[in-house]
């Protein structure tokens, strides 16, 4: 019997706690559960443990300390391609959930969702198969059509938001402050805004920074 391995990435102690208990009871995702290899309460954590262990699951908040759920998202399909990744989220904002789809994300669940739609499409994404919950689909039903960024032009929103200067971001990039500065102007040029107080204005207003955290 095949044994699966899952890696859990949540900030409270008690969701990761209820996560755990689920995912290693026998019968209730699988004959004979999922096994934990790894819990992470921040993003950097999370992306350490995708490396070391490259689990079949990893289950992620996408709100957590450290580094974001799409940059998450990012370095786990980059040093573990083959695992899933599903992501629970309290978001509404359908920026963010856009952005998180865009990544392609092999499931994606309200925080709001039954416990029961969670357990039965888990065994379907194990096995290569994809799913939103019925929740977040009814939220991209009713919203209008917004603007879609590129990854790079993810990464360099959130770091333009997190104060880092064109070199900053190119070392961190791995590419040019040149090529830096042609994805910021892109990236202001189809949002239709001039300065980087409308750029933050406009990843509070798409979900894309946790307005608590720049409290």
């Amino acid at each position: 019997m095949r044994t699966f391995t899952a890696i859990i990435a949540d900030d409270h102690a008690i969701v990761r706690s209820g996560l755990r208990a689920a995912l290693e009871t026998p019968g209730l995702i699988e004959p004979g559960g999922l096994n934990v290899a790894a819990e992470a309460v921040n993003g950097l954590e999370a992306i350490a443990a995708v490396r070391v262990h490259k689990p079949h699951l990893l289950l992620l908040d996408v709100q957590m300390p450290l580094a974001g759920g799409t940059e998450v998202v990012l370095e786990t399909r980059r040093w573990s391609p083959d695992t899933k990744i599903v992501v629970l989220t309290g978001i509404c904002a359908i920026g963010k959930i856009s952005e998180l789809l865009d990544t392609g994300v092999d499931g994606l669940f309200s925080k709001a969702t039954e416990n029961a739609e969670l357990y039965r499409a888990l065994p379907l994404i194990l096995r290569g198969g994809r799913h939103v919950s019925d929740h977040i689909l009814g939220l991209l039903d009713a919203a209008p059509e917004g603007v879609s960024l590129t990854d790079r032009e993810r990464q360099t929103l959130n770091l333009i938001v997190a104060g880092r200067r064109n070199k900053e971001m190119a070392e961190l990039l791995g590419i040019s402050p040149k090529t830096v500065d042609r994805h910021r102007t892109n990236l202001m040029q189809k949002l239709n805004v001039h300065s980087v107080a409308q750029l933050i204005a406009f990843a509070l207003q798409e979900g894309l920074i946790d307005p608590s955290a720049e409290l």
